[in-house]
């Protein structure tokens, strides 16, 4: 089994923004392997996802970035391929793609986007992910004709520095479906995927895999992770002290099949953080 790799997810906070810059720099010097940012355009108080992790990547020089995950309604699907594209090549080779269906479209349309109902969203997404891999191919030109995106005689480039992986926020039967045939991730956050489900999700991507004639084992199964770490006893799943997070996270990796964690800890952001990359990460790995 491979080792997990551990993450942290940060707020673009566009209040504080030398700390949200600063907060990646540490945990690349604490030792973590990705940074995950969250994307709502629409919301006031955060940076842009996609120029923050840029300019997080001109800051760093070994962690790996995702958006966690791209708000795809508001990010036509050709140009979230340049611009991932683009940080990929500056960063040499550290960008995956989080992506989503879209949420809070009553706020995506408030700022231009379209409005679409979760099945639209679904077939959307799959379209886009069609075009998103013609923008980082090598055929010169490409077309797609789809019901949402169309791309006519586009010549693409700049190419990725490696190939990016498309890493899907999915938790309905479709999406999981999806997931399986096209993505090369799965990224559900727990608990909101309660834990009695995730082995039912699991399946429920390998199988479409199957169908699709693709290895299972190809798709990366990452996890992020909400909850605290305390100084006191257990208060439940992801929520207590350190030995207990490295317990869980050895179950999270052996018994329900993750191997990547992307930890969102409640209260103090940077204490949460340096206790996540000093306190449980180093016991966790030393466990596998």
């Amino acid at each position: 089994m491979t080792p997990p790799r551990f993450g942290t997810f940060l707020i673009p906070d566009a209040q504080r923004p030398e700390l949200t810059v600063e907060a990646a720099v540490t945990a690349e010097r604490l030792g973590l392997d990705l940074i995950g940012v969250q994307d709502h355009p629409y919301q006031r108080r955060f940076l842009d996802t996609l120029s923050l992790l840029a300019f997080i990547a001109a800051r760093t020089e070994r962690i790996a970035l995702v958006p966690d995950v791209a708000n795809l309604p508001l990010r036509p699907p050709a140009v979230l391929a340049k611009a991932a594209a683009t940080i990929d090549v500056l960063s040499g080779g550290r960008f995956e793609l989080g992506l989503g269906a879209g949420g809070f479209f009553d706020a995506i349309h408030a700022m231009g986007g379209p409005r679409r109902t979760p099945g639209e969203s679904v077939d959307a997404l799959e379209e886009a992910i069609a075009v998103i891999r013609l923008m980082w191919g090598e055929e010169q030109p490409v077309t797609f004709e789809g019901r949402y995106y169309r791309v006519k005689g586009l010549k693409p480039g700049p190419p990725p520095a490696h190939p990016i992986g498309i890493w899907l926020g999915a938790y309905r039967p479709r999406m999981l479906r999806l997931t399986g045939r096209l993505a090369d991730g799965w990224l559900p956050s727990l608990p909101r995927l309660p834990l009695d489900d995730v082995l039912a999700s699991q399946q429920a991507v390998d199988e479409a895999a199957h169908a699709a004639g693709r290895d299972p084992a190809s798709i990366r199964r990452i996890a992020n992770l909400g909850g605290q770490i305390t100084t006191g006893g257990s208060e439940g799943f992801l929520r207590g002290p350190a030995r207990q997070w490295v317990d869980e996270l050895r179950r999270l990796h052996e018994d329900y099949r993750f191997d990547t964690f992307i930890f969102w800890g409640e209260g103090d952001q940077d204490d949460q953080m340096r206790r996540f990359a000093e306190d449980v990460v180093p016991a966790a790995r030393e466990q596998n």
